[in-house]
């Protein structure tokens, strides 16, 4: 499992006095204000501390220690920034999308194997696995009644097929 996850990018500079408007890639900013550091790299190495975070329409601007003016802010502007998960509590029931991608998709009542999550897209109403398996990409929606288990410790997601989730040969 990643320590370090994507939490969102930092795309503009906002007002003068350094604080930087950030696209969100977690759920939303409550997930965000969990958060005391954030990280420029994927190892945890380039720590900034985090002073405030405030809600801007469907982006956070974030004020760091040390990063007081517009020149300064520039510098990070464009980078991805990531959150040590152990810094963060998600619901029990929730999984990371890091930790779903790479999983094996099996059947629940035969155990056939569908294929890799290779992404996890949402349009909306439900998360939708792309799942790849022999070249071929396959979409599953992540909905209570297909999805029956997903075991991060084993890498395996179990679904139950239903009529026309897939498309017949």
């Amino acid at each position: 499992m990643q320590q370090y996850l994507e939490i969102g990018k930092l795309n503009n500079t906002h007002g003068i006095k350094g604080e930087l408007k950030m696209m969100l890639w977690c759920d939303d900013i409550n997930y965000l204000k969990q958060f005391d550091t954030l990280y420029l790299d994927k190892e945890g190495k380039v720590a900034l501390e985090v002073l405030s975070v405030r809600p801007q329409k469907n982006l956070a601007i974030i004020k760091f220690s040390g990063i007081d003016t517009i020149e300064q802010a520039e510098t990070i502007k464009g980078k991805t920034v990531y959150g040590n998960r152990a810094d963060a509590v998600i619901d029990e029931d929730a999984n990371y999308i890091a930790d779903l991608i790479g999983c094996t998709v099996t059947d629940i009542d035969n155990g056939e194997d569908y294929g890799i999550v290779k992404d996890v897209v949402n349009y909306g109403s439900c998360d939708i696995y792309e799942i790849v398996s022999d070249g071929k990409h396959k979409l599953i929606p992540a909905t209570p009644d297909i999805v029956k288990e997903i075991d991060i410790q084993n890498e395996v997601i179990r679904i139950k097929k239903m009529k026309g989730l897939f498309d017949e040969d």
